[in-house]
């Protein structure tokens, strides 16, 4: 069977378990990125099979269903997180003056042009202010500095695809992965430019990725603790979640990853500080001169 770049497939010797896009071939061999989860793959032609019709609306209603599950969970936690700022900031609710917030900036790079058009739709959709740019993994380490240096972004994210391979060395060697060295040196790199953990918050990382190396290299969140896939929008809720917590409160890790897709198990991370300041009075900008 002939396949085209774009396609979706699945892989009959793991079940047909996840769906993926054909990303490019070569001879008999085919590149995969994961459609939904962010995973890049090889395999055999042979091994493929294309997903169209009811099967592949089918796959689609099902992915759509846990993301906005997971959506509805983190505006819960959005409407607590507000109800307790709007007390605090009005002492109480003695006052009725109404508070300004400096919203956070994030810079999101993404190794995948598709993921990266669907993160930007749920940053926005969540309020936050998003500068997202399409880069090659192997080329995040050298762009991350300027665009930092340009955005002067208060979180980045630095994701795409990644795996590992057990044929390449053991889980601890970072060489066995096909990304994650870049992941790496890219944290480096911002890190240089902004060593302090609260002041710059990065998450980095993708599917299976060496979750150790990224925390080491100055990420206050990264995946893969056990090396398990994660999904395309989970960097975003994990962004979004540190964007809403108040500057004076520590983000609680384990209140950050549980509303997403892919939990502990693929995500983890440190204690850090929250991005958001709440100022009083809030001036309209239509008021008039008085």
């Amino acid at each position: 069977m002939s396949f085209s770049k774009g396609e979706l497939v699945t892989r009959i010797s793991y079940k047909h378990d996840l769906l993926f896009r054909v990303a490019s071939i070569h001879q008999e061999k085919v590149k995969l990125h994961g459609e939904d989860f962010r995973l890049e793959a090889d395999a055999p032609a042979k091994d493929l099979v294309k997903v169209e019709g009811r099967e592949l609306e089918k796959r689609r209603k099902k992915e759509i269903e846990k993301e906005e599950f997971s959506y509805r969970l983190f505006r819960q936690d959005y409407k607590l997180m507000k109800e307790k700022r709007d007390y605090q900031s009005t002492d109480g609710y003695k006052y009725e003056e109404s508070y300004f917030q400096l919203p956070a900036k994030v810079l999101h790079l993404d190794g995948d042009q598709t993921y990266l058009k669907k993160c930007i739709e749920l940053y926005q959709r969540m309020g936050l202010h998003i500068h997202g740019v399409h880069v090659h993994e192997k080329d995040m380490p050298h762009q991350i500095g300027d665009l930092v240096k340009k955005i002067q972004p208060d979180i980045i994210v630095i994701t795409g695809h990644d795996s590992y391979s057990e044929n390449k060395g053991a889980k601890r060697d970072l060489h066995a992965y096909r990304h994650s060295k870049y992941f790496t040196e890219a944290v480096r790199e911002a890190r240089n430019i902004n060593p302090h953990m609260d002041q710059l918050i990065i998450f980095a990382g993708a599917c299976q990725s060496h979750f150790e190396s990224l925390i080491r290299a100055g990420a206050n969140f990264a995946s893969s603790p056990l090396r398990v896939n994660i999904h395309a929008l989970d960097p975003v809720y994990v962004a979004a979640r540190i964007a809403y917590t108040p500057f004076m409160e520590k983000v609680n890790v384990w209140e950050t990853l549980r509303n997403t897709l892919t939990g502990t198990k693929g995500m983890g991370g440190v204690e850090t500080r929250g991005i958001l300041r709440t100022g009083l009075p809030y001036i309209d900008d239509n008021l008039e001169n008085y």
